[in-house]
Formats: structure tokens, C-alpha cells, sequence
């Protein structure tokens, strides 16, 4: 947790901002700030000589502690770190986190790495060296181990609140996160397509992504709760790069491959993502393979992809709660000082035509 001083100077960054358009506005007396936050007049000192230093107040002789100027007031920017900027489910996801800092008088700065381990280094380093408030981040390959813990566990040394969102990384359980119920969204999606007279099921898979073996591994599960067969053969798993090429160059080679020769008599396949079950059902139809009626495909996040057409697909939902909201609300709380408990959201499934 931030040292006390570092939280009560945040603290004050806030009540500055608020009193920014008040020309010479004047902080209450190292006395009374101590009574105000229950914290000692060493603390305060400490706390009042980082805004000094940061250009935000001036100290009067004999007289207190001044906002300088109402620019310098406000507070420095939450960074938000994200793999692809552009990704199908990324800009609605910053919209609402963006909304809410915006609530709270928090600037905020987007930086992307492109999953990339050694971008997300890049960019860690210039956090440590330009000021930010906090910093939301989905981590980069998360199926991976990281890379880049010591950056992480510098900030965290810095006092600086840093939460995951969306993917995280294991070795680092003592940050708090909010992701997805992954592994329960697999199970859900085995159930289904089991109540759905669904015997031989199959799994396409993202995996350089935590998301990927976690849903994965909720599929499977579900399977043997069922008593039906896990096979090697019925699975396929891509990277960022083949989702690049897929994207990018509508280059499907992987799936077309998995389709022809690993398909054998899978009625069901269960999709990462939207995104990839979109693509997935233009190339069972190019082969001839009607959806649900020879495959039924079931994905997860709700996105546009899942009412695209040529077929709208069965997809897991965000039930109440949306991530972009939820994890700039923990955020806010770790700014401020408070407890944080990380959160795994809850889906619900969205029944359409293709399964």
C-alpha cells in the first residue's frame, strides 16, 4: 500500500483541482489537515512538500500553502494500457472507463502494446518516468510469465496503484484485478451445447492470452462433468500473429486447416471470441457446412461480430456489471487510499442462430 503521505497529497491534488478556478485559494493549516485526515503534522509535511515540488502549491512564509496556478491543479493523468487500441471490444471498453474518471476530474492518457512483451516494457519505463495518478492495465500475453515484473513491482515500490484488467499475469496475484469469468464462462458454454444434444464438441482457443487456457479449461471441465470425450485433435489454438494475419490480410489458413483436417465429426465448436466465430462460420460455409444445422458455433464477449451476418451467434454476455465501468471504480478506490478487492464478473448467455 502507498505510503501515508503519498495517499493524503493525492487527496489534496483532488481538493485543489475542485478549487481550481478560485484565484489564491488557500489549503487549511498543517494543523488542521492532520485533525481532517487523522494523520500526523509529519505526514502532512511530507505530504504538502510533494505538491510543492510537483509545481501545484507554493509555500507563503508565515502565511500557508497556496495553489499556484489552476493548470497545475489538476491531477496527473490515469495511463490506460491496453494491447490493441482498436480491437473489436477495446474502444467500448475505454469509452466507459473514460467516463468515469472524467466523473472525478481524472485526465487520462492511452497507450497500446499491441501484445507485445517489448512495447509494454517501453511503455512501463516511461510511466516510471513521467507522472501519472495511477495506471489501468491489461497485461501483455498473459498466458506467458512476465517479463517485465520488475518494472511492475517498481511502480508498485513507487506507490504508484496499478490495476489488471481484462488479462493479468499469475506470478502477480497480490495486484488487484477485474477480468472475466473465464473458466465458468467455458463451463457455461459446455453446459449449453450438452443440453443441446451436443456429443462431440471441439474449442478454438487464443493461446498466448490468459483468457484462452482459462475458457479452455472451463470447456473441458464441463466436458468430463458430462462424461463425454476431451480430444487433442478437436482443439485449435492461434496467437496475436495468426490474429493479425486474419485481421488484417483476412488470412484464415489456420482455421481452414483445422477445418479440413481436424474436424472429423465435431458438431459443436466452441469459439475465444466473437471475433474469431465470425470468421470461423465464413469458412464453414465456403466448405459447405451449414451452421447450426452440420456445426453449431458458441463464442463469448456479446460484441457487433455476434449479429453480423451471415449468421448471428450464440454468445456469453457481460451479465450486470461492464468491465470498463467496474475497473475504473476500483481504480478511483485505490487512488483514494481505500481496500481494493479484485473482481471476476459474471456472464450470461445470449441464445441466437448459430447454436
Amino acid at each position: 500500500m502507498p505510503a501515508k503521505y503519498v495517499i493524503l497529497a493525492r487527496l489534496l491534488r483532488e481538493e485543489l483541482s475542485a478549487n481550481g478556478s478560485q484565484p489564491g485559494y488557500r489549503l487549511p493549516t498543517e494543523e488542521a489537515l492532520s485533525r481532517r485526515y487523522g494523520m500526523s503534522r509529519q505526514t502532512v509535511r511530507h505530504a504538502l512538500q510533494l505538491l510543492v515540488e510537483d509545481g501545484i502549491i507554493e509555500k507563503r512564509r508565515g502565511s500557508g500553502s497556496y495553489l499556484s496556478d489552476s493548470q497545475a491543479a489538476a491531477p496527473p493523468p490515469v495511463a490506460i494500457v491496453v494491447t490493441f487500441v482498436d480491437e473489436y471490444i477495446f474502444p467500448t471498453v475505454l469509452h466507459n472507463a473514460q467516463q468515469v474518471f472524467a466523473q472525478y476530474g481524472y485526465p487520462t492518457v492511452v497507450y497500446s502494446t499491441e501484445n507485445q512483451i517489448a512495447r509494454e516494457r517501453e511503455i512501463l519505463q516511461t510511466l516510471l518516468s513521467d507522472p501519472v495518478s495511477s495506471i489501468l492495465i491489461e497485461g501483455s500475453k498473459t498466458a506467458l510469465p512476465c517479463a517485465n515484473e520488475d518494472l511492475f513491482r517498481e511502480l508498485q515500490y513507487r506507490g504508484i496503484p496499478l490495476l489488471f484488467f481484462q488479462g493479468r499475469y499469475e506470478s502477480m496475484a497480490d495486484f488487484p484485478y477485474v477480468c472475466d469469468d473465464n473458466f465458468g464462462g467455458g463451463m457455461m458454454l459446455a453446459q449449453h451445447l450438452v443440453g443441446r444434444g451436443h456429443r462431440q464438441i471441439g474449442g478454438i482457443f487464443k493461446s498466448d492470452d490468459m483468457q484462452g487456457p482459462q475458457r479452455y479449461h472451463g470447456l473441458t471441465a464441463g466436458l468430463v462433468k458430462a462424461g463425454l470425450p476431451v480430444s487433442d485433435r478437436h482443439f485449435c489454438w492461434y496467437g496475436t500473429e495468426e490474429r493479425l494475419s486474419l485481421v488484417n490480410r483476412q488470412d484464415g489458413g489456420f482455421l481452414q486447416s483445422f477445418l479440413r483436417e481436424r474436424l472429423d465429426d465435431v458438431t459443436a465448436i466452441v469459439c475465444y471470441n466473437d471475433e474469431i466465430a465470425h470468421f470461423l462460420i465464413r469458412e464453414l460455409l465456403t466448405m459447405g457446412r451449414w451452421v447450426p444445422e452440420d456445426v453449431a458455433v458458441v463464442s463469448f464477449d456479446n460484441s457487433y461480430y455476434s449479429q453480423m451476418e451471415p449468421v448471428s451467434i450464440t454468445s456469453l454476455s457481460h451479465y450486470k456489471q461492464k468491465t470498463g465501468q467496474v475497473a475504473a471504480q476500483l481504480l478511483l478506490e485505490l487512488i483514494h487510499g481505500q481496500s481494493c478487492r479484485s473482481r471476476l464478473l459474471d456472464w450470461r448467455l445470449m441464445v441466437r442462430s448459430s447454436g
